[in-house]
């Protein structure tokens, strides 16, 4: 029954809805997950630099994990190997892609980090066009992404960060297919509240080597917080938002998730925006725009 409730504050279709306006809504879901992620990334600086990205992750994957266990209470005796089967995978790429995104984060600016990133989701997009001219949006979605990860002295970053940041968007790529798949098999969340079990399991040993099996206690207390707007929140959102959306939008529409990034770097960690880092958001901005106007 609480489950139950939980997805009906959160889906947008729950009760009956055109396609369009169920369309709309999923949309309006995934700007809100981008907005909660890239702002909880960038709030996240300060704790990650006094205790470290790996510790860190661990411990607001593990939150998430606890909080979503409570309210979602998941049949662990009910489900089959296939069930499991997905949310293990779902909570591996999970942890991957969030333990090196947050590590990337350490070594190149916020807005170049989303960017390259974004090239999962961008794969995801292009590999689902079965038109000829909708390869447009991903083509525009990448010529902004190009812009905003460059400057006036040229490309920003340091090498370690940007493979890093590549592990992420393999990650993400792999995370949009399995959180479809994964919202298949299960009712409401029970799937992403045991896919983030997984993925706190996953993530342990990198943050206790990290900690040196000491956990601070302002660590604890600063990461439950950010734990709600990353990754509790978004993945609720995701999960919901890809019922009602093919996977190749949901793919292009992540495309917004890069000018975001450099606007809450720019906003929370004063990192500067030049000309092109602009022009590079209205690109994706309009890229997005384009694609969900073309799903309807």
């Amino acid at each position: 029954m609480q489950h139950t409730t939980i997805k009906r504050a959160i889906d947008p279709a729950h009760t009956t809805m055109k396609p369009a306006s169920a369309a709309a809504g999923a949309a309006l879901l995934c700007m809100l997950s981008m907005s909660s992620v890239q702002f909880g990334a960038a709030l996240s600086a300060p704790t990650m630099a006094a205790y470290g990205s790996l510790s860190t992750t661990w411990l607001r994957l593990s939150w998430a994990a606890l909080v979503l266990a409570v309210l979602v209470r998941p049949r662990l005796l009910a489900y089959s190997r296939a069930h499991w089967v997905a949310a293990g995978a779902l909570g591996a790429a999970m942890a991957g892609m969030t333990l090196c995104f947050f590590a990337a984060l350490q070594r190149i600016p916020l807005g170049l980090a989303v960017a390259i990133d974004f090239l999962g989701p961008l794969a995801v997009a292009t590999l689902a066009v079965r038109r000829a001219r909708a390869l447009l949006w991903p083509v525009l979605a990448i010529a902004g992404v190009v812009l905003l990860s460059r400057d006036r002295a040229g490309r920003i970053g340091e090498p370690l960060g940007v493979l890093l940041a590549l592990a992420a968007a393999l990650g993400w790529g792999s995370y949009i297919v399995l959180m479809k798949k994964a919202g298949k098999l299960f009712v409401g969340l029970e799937g992403l509240s045991v896919s983030l079990i997984a993925a706190a399991l996953i993530a342990t040993p990198f943050g206790l080597a990290e900690s040196g099996l000491h956990i601070a206690p302002g660590q604890l207390a600063a990461t439950a917080g950010l734990a709600i707007l990353v990754p509790l929140l978004p993945y609720a959102l995701e999960m919901v938002a890809l019922r009602h959306m093919p996977a190749g939008s949901f793919g292009i529409l992540m495309s917004v998730e890069p000018a975001i990034g450099a606007v809450a770097g720019f906003i929370v960690l004063h990192q500067p925006m030049g000309v092109l880092q602009i022009v590079g958001t209205l690109l994706v901005v309009a890229a997005s725009v384009g694609a969900v106007m073309a799903a309807r």
